[in-house]
C-alpha cells in the first residue's frame, strides 16, 4: 500500500509539473476574489474663457491625463459645472484653488508676452488645483519651478516627484476613501482659497 501511494503521488507530482518540464506554459488558478480596477478621479474643467489659451489649456490638462493615472481632466460638457474655470487675462498667470482639484486658473499674457510657454503655464497651474505648490526657484526639469527656470525652458511635464506627489494626493479616489483635502506640512496639497501668483 505504501508502495503504491508514493507511486500515486509522484504520478501526480509529474502530471502538474509536466508543462515546466517540457516547454509547456504554466498557468495559475483562479484567485476566487474579484479583480477590482481603480477608476481615476473626474475633474472637469472649462476653458471657455481661455481665449487664444485654448490649445494651450487642452494641451495642459492631456500632459496630466498622460503623467498620472489617479484623476483625469476633461472637458466640461455644455451645461455642466465644472471643477475647474479657466479664464485668459492680461496680468499674471495664477491659480486660486479652492479646495483639492477645484479652482480657478488665469493664464495671464503678462508672462506670454515676456516669452513664456503657454503650455507649460498652462500645465504648471493646472498642477497647483491638483495640490502641488511652487518650487522656486527651480531647474527646469520641475514643472512646478514655474518662472523661475526662465523663457529659454520649455518643459511642460512634471517630473517623477511631482506626479507620485498628484498620485498620493489623489488616491483615496482610486482606494475609495476620501481625498486629500486638508492642508498639510510643505510639500502637500495647497490650502483652500490661497491665491497662487506665479
Amino acid at each position: 500500500m505504501r508502495i503504491r501511494t508514493l507511486t500515486g503521488s509522484l504520478a501526480a507530482v509529474l502530471a502538474l509539473s509536466s508543462p515546466l518540464l517540457w516547454g509547456g506554459q504554466a498557468v495559475a488558478a483562479p484567485s476566487g476574489a474579484p479583480e477590482q480596477t481603480s477608476a481615476a478621479r473626474l475633474l472637469t474643467y472649462d476653458a471657455s474663457g481661455s481665449a487664444e489659451f485654448r490649445s494651450a489649456v487642452d494641451r495642459g490638462a492631456a500632459i496630466w491625463n498622460e503623467s498620472v493615472d489617479a484623476v483625469e481632466l476633461r472637458p466640461a460638457s455644455s451645461g455642466q459645472r465644472a471643477d475647474i474655470r479657466v479664464l485668459a487675462d492680461n496680468g499674471w498667470p495664477r491659480a486660486l484653488p479652492t479646495s483639492l482639484g477645484n479652482g480657478t486658473v488665469y493664464i495671464g499674457r503678462q508672462a506670454v508676452n515676456q516669452g513664456y510657454d503657454t503650455v507649460r503655464i498652462s500645465a504648471h497651474e493646472l498642477g497647483h488645483i491638483l495640490g502641488l505648490p511652487d518650487r522656486k526657484p527651480g531647474p527646469c526639469s520641475s514643472l512646478m519651478s514655474g518662472s523661475s527656470a526662465g523663457t529659454a525652458c520649455t518643459n511642460r511635464y512634471p517630473n517623477a516627484a511631482e506626479r507620485a506627489e498628484v498620485e498620493d494626493n489623489f488616491a483615496g479616489a482610486r482606494s475609495g476613501t476620501p481625498q486629500r483635502t486638508e492642508q498639510t506640512e510643505a510639500p502637500g496639497p495647497v490650502p483652500q482659497a490661497v491665491l497662487i501668483r506665479d
